[in-house]
């Protein structure tokens, strides 16, 4: 592995070099390796997946001020799933500086999911023992969380959420809802929602429930105000 590309790509200066080519050195490649004294990367692992939790709910804490115990606790776990954590290291090309050994290799092990995502911990858990919470936070905040405010991982929050949160950054800001009209049968209902931002801003939504409506206003107000 390329120790010193690795650094300059994440500009990060470790002090201790050998945990950085520990975080990338799976077991199978220490095995074929009895006797040169390798350590593989499973304990910092361990470490890495307590960062990111601490990491995540502190990040997401701050960032969602209107959200619930509940639905901060739901996005959290959709953010350090495996899935979501192969897909960080995908998008940091983790997959070039693993050390595997050649039957590891040979069968695909550089893009398997449970196997990147071990590596994103460990070299997540690296970082910190190395350079401390805040480096690992500045690390997280510049490479990973902007990617976790696009749906894959917002699904879990409610439109309405979202929309309040946005508008909240702009001082003075407010929004309004208003079922404007209900269509068919008593069993049957159709609701149509409106949400207003400053009295001028309007989108609508349609849904089985008022509830349902309103939702669907908001998505659409957020993709009006998105574009």
């Amino acid at each position: 592995m390329d120790i010193q590309q690795c650094k300059e790509k994440f500009n990060i200066s470790f002090t201790n070099q050998s945990l950085l080519k520990q975080a990338f050195t799976h077991s199978s490649y220490v095995n074929e390796r009895p006797n040169a004294n390798l350590h593989d990367n499973e304990r910092l692992e361990f470490l890495g997946d307590a960062v990111l939790e601490i990491a995540v709910s502190d990040y997401l804490y701050r960032k969602h001020k209107t959200m619930s115990e509940g639905e901060l606790s739901k996005l959290r776990a959709n953010i350090v799933c495996e899935e979501s954590l192969f897909r960080f290291a995908n998008i940091l090309h983790l997959h070039e500086y693993i050390l595997l050994g050649k039957g590891e290799e040979s069968t695909g092990g550089r893009n398997r999911q449970a196997l990147l995502a071990d590596v994103f911990e460990a070299f997540l858990g690296a970082i910190y023992l190395d350079q401390g919470m805040d480096v690992s936070q500045q690390f997280l905040e510049k490479f990973i969380f902007p990617h976790i405010i696009d749906d894959t991982f917002s699904h879990v929050m409610d439109y309405k959420t979202k929309l309040q949160e946005l508008i909240q950054e702009e001082r003075d800001s407010f929004l309004k809802y208003r079922i404007v009209e209900e269509k068919g049968p008593s069993h049957a209902k159709e609701f149509h929602a409106e949400v207003v931002v400053n009295d001028k801003e309007s989108a609508r939504g349609i849904g089985k429930s008022k509830k349902e409506a309103e939702q669907d206003a908001a998505k659409n107000m957020l993709i009006k105000l998105q574009n």
